[in-house]
């Protein structure tokens, strides 16, 4: 199977936004996992003053942890799926966020230029066709010194990993999701995954990036050696 990349993957993601929320719902700790990662950006109190950018936001599962955590910081939710940006901005806690619809890749021409605090992008670096262009986006809207937070699936490398990884998606994910008439969708997570950098490879690609204090920290479950928080830092100097 091929992946599933740019208007591809979110004509894919359009058609599962429907569902996306209750596959997501039945991931154990999935919610708790991504407040767990947004804690670990380390911006200060209830996060007034500082602006936060949600780095492919889908349905608002990401974005729902950050206005947890951040209660008073100002929010800018960006995904490329129109479908799964609708199912955010929908949500009740959704007043007072700014949603663009864009591609990660075109950040300056949709407006989204900063400077902000903090970036976090869960389940996005390896779904885009160049991350590495995307992490230089990143880059040059955040502040220096600014924070950048990634939850990912990204494999330790360990083969028990990897086992257990396709064992959930071939068992669970991908039947359920088959069902409800997004197979080809979850195909592609499963692939993605297998085929995306490990944790450390990921952690090196940040730094090569111009990002500093990088640090890949597994969650916990069992999702440990398969989803981590890459945090890290906009470095002052240039790449």
């Amino acid at each position: 199977m091929t992946l599933l990349r740019d208007e591809n993957l979110a004509a894919a993601f359009d058609h599962a936004s429907r569902s996306y929320d209750v596959l997501a719902a039945a991931n154990p700790g999935y919610h708790a996992h991504l407040r767990r990662s947004v804690r670990r950006l380390g911006l200060p109190g209830r996060g007034e003053g500082l602006r936060v950018l949600d780095l492919g936001c889908g349905t608002g599962a990401s974005t729902a942890a950050i206005r947890s955590v951040l209660p008073a910081a100002g929010i800018t939710a960006v995904d490329a799926s129109a479908g799964m940006l609708g199912r955010a901005a929908a949500k009740p806690w959704a007043d007072g966020v700014r949603f663009v619809h864009t591609p990660a890749e075109q950040l300056p021409e949709a407006g989204v230029t900063g400077p902000f605090d903090a970036v976090f992008a869960a389940y996005l670096l390896r779904n885009v066709s160049d991350p590495d262009a995307v992490l230089g986006a990143v880059r040059a809207v955040l502040r220096p010194g600014g924070r950048l937070g990634v939850h990912e699936y990204a494999l330790s490398g360990r083969r028990a990993d990897r086992a257990v990884w396709t064992l959930v998606c071939r068992g669970i994910v991908q039947p359920a999701a088959t069902v409800l008439g997004d197979g080809p969708l979850y195909r592609h997570l499963w692939r993605s995954v297998v085929g995306f950098d490990t944790a450390g490879r990921f952690a090196e690609r940040i730094r090569e990036a111009g990002f500093d204090r990088v640090r890949a920290l597994p969650l916990p479950g069992w999702q440990t050696g398969i989803t981590h928080t890459f945090v890290g830092s906009r470095g002052a100097g240039r790449r």
